[in-house]
């Protein structure tokens, strides 16, 4: 499934914008032209097959004069953000013997009936009411030339509508063609150079509209018909809504960097407590995102009241633990170092159910004035959420088969959950083998102990303890060597000399650390102010002051052994 965006020129002494977006929403294809055999020719190959072309031109126009009437709707609720319509009408040259757009549909083949259910479609759009919807804007940008607007303003306003695409559509394809055309804004030295960059970044959010008509139905609005002309747009959300969306919109950029430090933080909390995980990641929710949720209804009413409160996910962390037992430990670690204002198991609330299906478990802490849902799943519970909300998301379960792919995902679940089970049995009878060789192993020429080797040696060394992150036994190697200890043998002399029951009778360890951190702890008792003072741990001194004043106390700071 393609989706297109044509933001068609009414004649051909001006370019007409070209762009296409993948299943994903990933850009597929940008381009200016002028004839209509340019323009087939350039979508030739997302036109072939399933398909929805948003296209910013008049479809169909039947009145003699003034507006259609789809026009009149539209600009009655868009008036006041300043993204009303021209007037289309038979009177106008350009549209006295049909629509070029028309035209269009007709030489790619596409059926312009927006009821229709045809595999090849085309829909009439407007990108000023959809920027509105779409980005929470109280007025449309300023990008167009007219009258009184220099260079400058032009400018500004076009690389804010691109700053928002960018937020909706992965712009990395094809080719780099969307950084080239940011870069050609950039140095533009006329306004007339904007004019075709402008066509195609239309084109780009023509071709979102087509994708956000065909996902979201239901957050659609169609004013006018098919007899005396139509316009597809998102629909205006109510006021309450809107003004969320605005005020999320203009505080976005803030948001976006507190999701980064808020994972930054959670990643220095399961480290220096020597956790081992798969992957941390996180992001502030999209002003799309935010948009859609901000304005989902029942029984006529919001369920978001207060959106700006009321939505717990707008900064969000994801926790990728290996077996379920590090679920609850993560759980409580991150209790314990932060504050947590609620704690849900959705797991158990399924299970509590009878059934099998989604099983997460959501953290809403407070990460540096922020809210943040953390989210916490195993690597098979993450697989399972993933392919079902991505089956369920694109909408291809035919409505035949719903009960069948429901059971199928049940079933899946279930025996997910009894492989979440064993994966935490054989973690528990076989701790302490090495992780896989990494690339570092085979660089014959690294000084340092081989991660492969330091794990298998720390493997007997800390019996009772977990793996830890494989890219660990990389990094203490470094600091290893830092401290001039390049053999497994120098390891063992250094370990011989700190007492490993006094060290963990010191930490108290909550929780069970993996061999890394167990190894790191009996580095910093044996080293005190030397170890704290690597380069290596710039990043963590004051952790490791803490620390080690638990270790040795303050008149052991000179480095004895325990």
């Amino acid at each position: 499934m393609h989706y297109v965006g044509i933001d068609l020129a009414w004649g051909l002494n001006r370019p007409t914008g070209l762009a296409a977006l993948d299943e994903s929403g990933r850009l597929a294809h940008l381009s200016a032209v002028r004839t209509d055999d340019e323009i087939a020719e350039a979508l030739a190959p997302f036109v072939a097959g399933p398909c929805l072309a948003g296209i910013d031109a008049p479809l169909v126009v039947t009145n003699p004069t003034g507006s259609r009437p789809a026009e009149q709707a539209l600009s009655k609720d868009f008036r006041r953000y300043d993204a009303g319509t021209h007037p289309s009408n038979t009177g106008k040259p350009e549209f006295a013997n049909g629509t070029r757009g028309a035209k269009v549909c007709d030489l790619l083949g596409l059926d312009l009936d927006p009821d229709s259910r045809a595999e090849r479609r085309a829909i009439e759009v407007y990108p000023h009411p959809a920027t509105v919807v779409l980005f929470g804007l109280e007025r449309t940008l300023k990008y167009k030339q007219k009258r009184g607007r220099d260079l400058e303003l032009l400018r500004s306003e076009l690389l804010t509508l691109m700053d928002h695409v960018e937020r909706l559509v992965d712009t990395g394809g094809p080719a780099e063609a969307w950084a080239v055309l940011r870069a050609s804004v950039v140095a533009a030295a006329r306004k007339s150079e904007l004019r075709v960059v402008e066509d195609q970044v239309d084109a780009v959010v023509c071709a979102y509209v087509a994708l956000f008509a065909d996902r979201w139905p239901e957050r659609t609005t169609r004013y006018g018909d098919l007899e005396t002309g139509y316009i597809v747009t998102p629909s205006l959300v109510t006021d309450v809504a809107a003004a969320a969306v605005r005020t999320y919109a203009a505080d976005h950029g803030r948001l976006e960097q507190a999701g980064r430090d808020a994972v930054d933080r959670v990643v220095g909390i399961l480290d220096e407590a020597g956790i081992n995980y798969l992957s941390v990641g996180g992001r502030a929710k999209s002003i799309a995102s935010f948009a859609e949720k901000a304005t989902r209804t029942l029984d006529g009413r919001l369920l978001y009241p207060d959106p700006l409160r009321d939505i717990g996910d707008l900064l969000g962390v994801r926790v990728i633990t290996f077996v379920a037992d590090d679920v609850e430990v993560v759980a409580d670690l991150l209790a314990d170092q932060l504050v947590v204002r609620d704690d849900r198991d959705l797991g158990e609330l399924t299970a509590s159910e009878g059934r099998f299906g989604y099983a997460s478990r959501h953290l809403q802490v407070e990460i540096d004035g922020n809210e943040v849902q953390v989210q916490l799943r195993t690597v098979l519970q993450h697989a399972w959420a993933e392919f079902e909300h991505d089956i369920r998301y694109k909408g291809s379960v035919p409505p035949e088969h719903a009960s069948e792919f429901d059971r199928r995902f049940t079933l899946a679940a279930g025996l997910l959950e009894l492989a979440d089970r064993e994966f935490s049995a054989i973690r528990d009878r076989l701790r302490g083998p090495a992780p896989a060789a990494g690339p570092a192993d085979a660089l014959d020429e690294d000084p340092r102990i081989a991660p492969r080797e330091l794990a298998a040696f720390l493997a007997g060394q800390y019996a009772d303890a977990g793996w830890s992150r494989t890219d660990h036994y990389a990094w203490i190697s470094g600091l290893l060597l830092e401290l001039g200890i390049a053999s497994l043998a120098e390891l063992a002399d250094v370990l011989r000399s700190t007492d490993d029951e006094a060290i963990q009778q010191r930490m108290a360890y909550r929780y069970p650390p993996a061999a890394v951190r167990r190894l790191d702890d009996a580095l910093l008792t044996a080293y005190g102010d030397r170890y704290v003072g690597l380069p290596g741990n710039e990043h963590r001194r004051a952790a490791l002051e803490t620390r080690l004043e638990k270790l040795v106390g303050p008149s052991g700071r000179a480095g004895q052994s325990i």
